[in-house]
């Protein structure tokens, strides 16, 4: 089956102030929920995106405070790919990431690269796409300059054509002679690049990429990419409920940690669109657990206040 494109990129922070300063405020995108990791729910999971947190915007974090910092290896996205509407904003977003201080390591006529305050790698992208954009509003960010949505991510593999068939079952599609996987929904495009890896051993920590997460419409889609993963040579998990998602889980062959999740549940069901990221929200399983964990995590600034 083909899937619809991105849905989110997850990575790893010692800092949650940090990264929302940088993320909601530099970058300009927003808070679209602030909650903790259903896995471990003394730790902040935050999501940032467009306006409604739609698919296709999303970068979120599981914060460790006091964990090491990462490096990307063998078997890992090590870039996170954004789209920008064209050279004028390349050159907005250039003389911008170096006015805050921000690492920029490289600046073309379609690209400006650069690094967070922890090392986490982004690409920004002129790219040629027909795919509506995916805008936040920010008082610092002019609307035509802004980001509009993720494009893709770029992973470490030794041996990528040893990936081919679990994307092909998924609907990736070759570039002819390059390392790059497209994968065209009927709402969004994106795009899955394998580099040579470095001879160093990856970790994960902060500043690394957790996951990647493709999406799907509805449990249907996760169901029938998971029997399509399963026949390429994966093992996927069966469908969890995340609240705001339904997701399956498994590795690429290449060793990446592969999401698919589904697009039709969204971050309005527990907030008014309006009011998206500014409260702690739990999933019932954690209310009880409220007072404690509210006291365990770092207060956060409200980006929009």
């Amino acid at each position: 089956m083909a899937l619809d494109g991105l849905h989110h990129v997850t990575a790893v922070t010692a800092d949650a102030p940090g990264i929302t300063d940088f993320y909601a405020r530099v970058l300009g995108l927003r808070l679209v929920k602030k909650t903790v990791n259903f896995d471990q729910p003394d730790v902040y999971h935050l999501y940032f995106g467009d306006e409604a947190g739609a698919p296709g915007s999303i970068l979120t974090f599981f914060e460790f405070p006091g964990v090491a910092l990462g490096r990307p290896g063998e078997g890992m996205v090590h870039t996170v790919q954004w789209r920008v509407p064209g050279t004028a904003a390349l050159a907005f977003w250039e003389d911008r990431l170096r006015a805050e201080g921000v690492a920029v390591k490289q600046c073309t006529e379609t690209a400006v690269r650069f690094c967070d305050h922890e090392g986490l790698r982004h690409e920004l992208l002129a790219a040629d796409v027909q795919d509506a954009p995916l805008v936040a509003q920010s008082g610092e960010i002019p609307h035509e300059h802004a980001l509009q949505g993720l494009h893709g991510v770029r992973a470490y593999a030794r041996r990528p054509d040893a990936c081919g068939a679990v994307l092909e079952a998924l609907g990736f599609q070759r570039a002819d002679g390059e390392p790059t996987w497209r994968l065209t929904g009927g709402r969004r495009e994106a795009e899955l690049r394998y580099d040579q890896a470095p001879p160093e051993r990856g970790h994960q920590g902060a500043g690394t990429v957790h996951h990647v997460a493709w999406a799907a419409a509805d449990d249907a889609g996760l169901e029938a990419a998971g029997r399509d993963a399963t026949g390429a040579g994966a093992a996927p998990t069966a469908v969890i409920d995340r609240r705001y998602f339904h997701s399956v889980y498994f590795h690429e062959p290449g060793g990446v940690l592969f999401e698919v999740a589904s697009s039709d549940i969204g971050f309005a069901l527990d907030e008014a669109p309006d009011a998206l990221g500014r409260k702690l929200k739990l999933p019932p399983q954690f209310e009880g657990q409220r007072a404690e964990l509210e006291r365990r995590l770092k207060p956060l600034p409200n980006p929009r206040a």
